[in-house]
């Protein structure tokens, strides 16, 4: 769209340092997501639910010692500021399934108890206040040890996820389809969930997780056209931080889009807490959640005369935590300035050596670089959350 030279105002600077620096905000109204979440049943967990049009939630799990109730606690509490909805915490023993009750005494989001092997721990988790139970059936110890188990969850009136790992799938499965596939998992799954709901047990999760990309989509794509139950995403063994961003955005993203999944879990070999940061960016990245600060910034050319990115990461780094739904742009000269971040409540397009600090697209005042990224800080800081 072209302009006539007098349309906007002029602040006085050198000739051809900045571009324009005001420019018409048009108020568009948001695009609506281009896909329908599919309807599932909606399940309890504790204070939250998943499924039907409860929001998608953010999951994370605890790498510290069950047992060990203070350092849990001290996890957890950081992962609820961060923004995570529910915990897991591993019960590999009948110690930390009696630990469940502190910790659950102490924080605020609900408790998953995570079991493998031993149907005994499972119970005792849900008898010490566990609001869920996540169990993979293929390694619970038969249908019988099932059965005892749903019987428990089904007197306390909490939820089991079925979890179905592309490693932990039953030989007879594996033999049935030569391995590993998308069918394989999805029926494995079905077979459990079949025996439980045959059980009159209908309060149910259903996972599908793979360490492949694609194996993960097809999966969870295929189960969804066949069951109505919540489906909780996530990419296993994703690997440390980079890679498992990447392989997790892939994936999740791509489900996300389609409509499927209700709630997430990004799995990082590393600190939990980037788990549920890495969760929520791919949330508003979809515009799914619209909620806590969004940052935008260009990546930098031979134009850009500021540390650009000394500045992004220091916004980063402080605002993590910030839930105000505020979009922050910074940009590395005026080409990438208030024009392309017009839609932005505030933000800084760079100069030589400073830059200019411009709210909703209009420029307010020249900032010298040093100042930047604390200029930015305490506006923001001094923003109504819109």
């Amino acid at each position: 769209m072209e302009h006539s030279q007098d349309e906007y105002p002029r602040v006085e600077r050198p000739q051809d340092e900045y571009p324009r620096d005001e420019y018409p905000r048009d108020e568009y109204p948001r695009a609506e997501r281009p896909f329908a979440r599919k309807k599932t049943k909606k399940i309890r967990v504790g204070s939250r639910f998943i499924g039907g049009d409860a929001p998608i939630s953010v999951q994370s799990m605890t790498n510290t010692d069950t047992c060990n109730v203070d350092g849990t606690v001290k996890q957890v509490k950081r992962l609820e500021d961060a923004g995570c909805d529910i915990v897991r915490v591993a019960v590999p023993g009948n110690e930390a399934a009696l630990a469940i009750k502190a910790i659950k005494s102490a924080v605020k989001i609900p408790v998953v108890a995570d079991i493998h092997f031993n149907y005994r721990l499972a119970i005792a988790s849900i008898e010490n206040g566990a609001d869920k139970i996540r169990i993979n059936p293929g390694n619970i110890g038969g249908e019988d040890k099932l059965r005892r188990v749903v019987e428990a969850a089904k007197s306390n009136g909490i939820p089991i996820r079925v979890g179905v790992n592309s490693g932990s799938v039953e030989k007879d499965m594996l033999k049935k389809y030569g391995g590993i596939t998308p069918e394989c998992m999805v029926e494995s799954a079905l077979r459990h969930v079949s025996l439980m709901e045959n059980l009159g047990f209908k309060d149910i999760v259903i996972s599908l997780k793979a360490s492949s990309v694609p194996m993960t989509i097809a999966s969870y794509r295929l189960i969804s056209q066949k069951v109505d139950y919540p489906l909780h995403l996530g990419v296993t063994e994703a690997g440390t931080m980079f890679r498992a961003t990447v392989k997790s955005a892939a994936a999740l993203g791509c489900l996300l889009a389609e409509g499927i999944g209700d709630t997430i879990r990004v799995s990082i070999t590393g600190d939990p807490v980037e788990e549920v940061r890495v969760g929520r960016e791919i949330l508003r990245a979809l515009e799914i959640e619209r909620k806590g600060i969004e940052i935008i910034s260009c990546p930098t050319c031979g134009r850009c005369r500021i540390d650009l990115v000394k500045i992004t990461n220091i916004l980063e780094d402080k605002l993590k935590d910030c839930r105000k739904n505020i979009k922050v742009a910074v940009m590395g000269c005026g080409v990438n300035g208030p024009g392309e971040a017009k839609e932005a409540d505030i933000g800084v397009a760079g100069g030589n050596d400073e830059a200019l600090l411009f709210k909703k697209g209009k420029v307010m005042c020249k900032v010298p670089q040093d100042q930047i990224a604390d200029v930015l800080l305490r506006e923001i800081e001094n923003m109504d959350s819109t």
